[in-house]
């Protein structure tokens, strides 16, 4: 994995170079740095309105009592769009565009639902009865509110 990883950050300056020589040669040098301009401004906008909205998806979630597997996935998608959008380049953007649409998203998160678990791990409690042999086991001192009294 380690060297598709390194493969891909030194094919991805080689792609964006490529493109930019190609649609600079073909709109010219003003309308390309306009369209990179564009997209910077577009994947900032992204990242504003789609965090605020998605964070009030997952309140709604949390408070209907559903796991928010779906949101928190699309919200990492959409975050994922917008730092794409943001950087300078014609494949990034491209790939930024693709994460926008929700199909799309919803074909990534099948994918990656088949392959990952996810466990509600916020079942703990810490409530014990007076009953617990642990609390009222041999060598427990009980105190009463007259009893205790915190350091000076």
């Amino acid at each position: 994995m380690a060297r598709y990883f390194a493969f891909g950050v030194i094919l991805l300056p080689i792609v964006e170079i490529a493109l930019f020589i190609k649609v600079g040669q073909t709109i010219g040098l003003f309308p390309t740095l306009a369209l990179v301009i564009a997209s910077t401004i577009v994947g900032s906008m992204v990242l504003r309105l789609q965090g605020v909205s998605v964070i009030n998806q997952l309140r709604g979630n949390v408070a209907a009592g559903r796991l928010p597997a779906k949101a928190i996935a699309d919200t990492m998608m959409m975050g994922l769009a917008g730092l794409l959008l943001i950087l300078p380049g014609f494949f990034t953007s491209f790939l930024g565009l693709l994460l926008l649409l929700p199909p799309v998203r919803s074909w990534i998160y099948g994918g990656l639902a088949s392959r990952v678990t996810v466990v509600n791990s916020a079942q703990y409690s810490s409530y014990r009865s007076d009953n617990d042999p642990a609390i009222r086991g041999q060598g427990t001192i009980d105190l009463d509110q007259d009893d205790y009294r915190p350091k000076d």
